[in-house]
């Protein structure tokens, strides 16, 4: 299937970018980039690896905050915060699947929804009649989407269970939830074998057809070339050229770019290993960044659980102790009241008026014998 839509010069802008820099120290991963994307059009993004698409899709969704230049969305400059970015109308998915691994098919969907209701913290722990309604719709939205994609009847399925290509179908759909304008696709067919691709081609079409634009990051040209109204490429963080498939694959630069033979103005080997290595290294502090989060959130919660044990066996030694005190107490008592009192020897004191040492001593003796 090719598409046959022209999107009108007129149509009004979803996506706007504007000089979108990103440095990294001092390397440039990606430089004065300029994009639009209209309503109804699919607009795709390629280039060589290290080119710096996923690096401008992240400027342009909040996860990273541009160097310069801004990014607008239906004429508002978007603030540099994901959830508000998605809360705007642009929705994305990744690279590397990020699903809810041990939640189902359908609770990865509703996760998608949270930006689209409005119950807070009370209505949910109170469970009111506008809370339920709200849940309702949310899980017959969610349905709906399932059914979209084709994975309705796999709704109370664990999301780890899926086949690779529904996994992909299951990660648009949770996208798609928060009732987007605007989604990007990071590779979507990444992984893929040709009938996967060509229904995830058909999933794209079908996507826009309902008034979503799509920008699309994508390694597979055929399907680039097939699906998209226009293609950007971007070599070292620049943009070459923007057209058509006709004009895009007609560029002599971008053969050159894919097959690694330098043209004029062209950014050297080295300097695009580090770009490449700067893009890296800043994933890998992000994740070190989650992964400290969640290591600080864990130990405070071993500390507290710690505590609250802690608490707890002092309470029952307490409560064991107590009882053994008293009931020695009383044993002691009666032993002392039953023994007769012993007769004192002419000339000594009666053992009444004895030292108390002394009474200690004869009693215990007295009770060793």
């Amino acid at each position: 299937m090719t598409t046959t839509t022209t999107t009108k010069a007129t149509a009004t802008t979803v996506l706007d970018a504007s000089g979108v820099t990103m440095r990294f120290g001092g390397l440039t991963a990606v430089r004065g980039v300029d994009l639009t994307v209209r309503e109804g059009e699919i607009v795709g993004l390629i280039g060589p690896n290290g080119a710096g698409k996923t690096t401008f899709f992240n400027c342009l969704t909040g996860l990273y905050v541009p160097t310069e230049g801004q990014v607008s969305y239906k004429g508002t400059v978007l603030p540099p915060k994901p959830h508000l970015v998605t809360q705007a109308g642009i929705a994305r998915t990744f690279q590397n699947i990020r699903l809810f691994s041990n939640m189902t098919v359908l609770e990865n969907v509703l996760v998608g929804r949270h930006t689209r209701t409005k119950e807070g913290l009370w209505s949910a722990l109170l469970r009111g009649p506008g809370f339920k309604k709200a849940e309702a719709a949310s899980r017959e939205r969610a349905m709906e989407l399932l059914e979209f994609v084709g994975l309705a009847a796999k709704a109370e399925h664990l999301a780890r269970n899926l086949p690779y290509g529904e996994q992909r179908k299951l990660e648009i759909a949770r996208a798609l939830a928060s009732d987007p304008g605007l989604l990007l696709l990071d590779e979507p067919t990444a992984g893929m074998n040709q009938n996967e691709t060509r229904t995830t081609e058909e999933l794209v079409f079908a996507i826009r057809d309902l008034g979503i634009a799509v920008l699309v990051i994508e390694h597979d040209m055929k399907f680039i070339f097939n699906l998209c109204d226009r293609v950007a490429v971007l070599v070292q963080g620049e943009k070459l050229v923007e057209g058509t498939a006709e004009v895009v694959q007609g560029d002599e630069r971008v053969v050159a770019a894919y097959l690694g033979t330098p043209y004029e103005g062209a950014p050297g080997a080295e300097e695009a290993a580090e770009v490449e290595a700067a893009e890296a290294h800043a994933a890998e502090e992000a994740a070190e960044a989650d992964e400290s989060a969640e290591a600080v959130e864990t130990a405070e919660a071993d500390e507290a659980a710690e505590a609250v044990e802690a608490a707890e066996a002092d309470e029952t030694a307490e409560a064991v102790e107590a009882p053994d005190a008293d009931e020695t107490g009383e044993s002691e008592a009666d032993e002392a009241d039953d023994t007769p009192a012993a007769e004192a020897p002419a000339g000594e004191a009666p053992a009444d008026e004895a030292a108390p040492a002394a009474d200690a001593d004869s009693t215990t003796e007295g009770d060793s014998k």
